[in-house]
């Protein structure tokens, strides 16, 4: 079973953060439960709290050298384990809307999935069992740019049948600090 892709993370204050790439159980299968062990996980999640912790600082919390960490940190991203990137706020940036959109699919969920993760502007794109097929993440600058992105770039994608729309209100929680099994 493949990665899923990372899903691209913004919190408040724009600080630096590691998001994990999929679950440690879809994970384990492509890198095998022994790839693992316990340092990276500790690795994973001190780099979880701050991913631009130092090399130094991690090593002397888990008992390696910092080049040993250093290795450490690239395999894991060299693996798809994980990546580290700077997560903004998207209202900050001069996204004034946000929302989650739920599409409804006739045929191939795969291609239309494909299609909707190409846009620039759906940030996280997942495929799902339950009242809808695929689950988009989307920002856009305001409620014009938004009816644009769902009439022209998402509702005229061959094979969507049905677009419900969950514009944001307000944030109450957001984490990427999940830890590690």
């Amino acid at each position: 079973m493949p990665a899923t892709s990372p899903k691209t993370n913004r919190t408040k204050r724009g600080r630096t953060s590691l998001t994990a790439s999929s679950s440690s159980t879809a994970l384990e299968s492509v890198i095998g439960t022994s790839a693992l062990d316990t340092i990276d996980r500790e690795i994973i999640s001190l780099l979880q709290q701050d991913g631009r912790r130092p090399y130094g600082t991690i090593a002397a919390e888990v008992g390696l050298s910092e080049a040993g960490v250093r290795r450490r940190v690239q395999r894991l991203r060299d693996l798809g384990v994980m990546q580290i990137v700077a997560i903004t706020d998207p209202l900050q940036l001069g996204f004034g809307r946000e929302a989650l959109v739920g599409i409804r699919v006739h045929g191939d969920v795969r291609q239309v999935a494909e299609k909707v993760a190409a846009i620039d502007e759906a940030n996280y794109v997942v495929m799902t069992a339950g009242s809808f097929d695929l689950i988009a993440e989307v920002i856009a600058v305001d409620d014009d740019a938004l009816l644009h992105l769902l009439n022209d770039s998402i509702r005229s994608i061959p094979g969507v049948t049905e677009v419900e729309t969950f514009v944001y209100l307000k944030l109450s929680k957001q984490t990427y600090n999940w830890g590690t099994k």
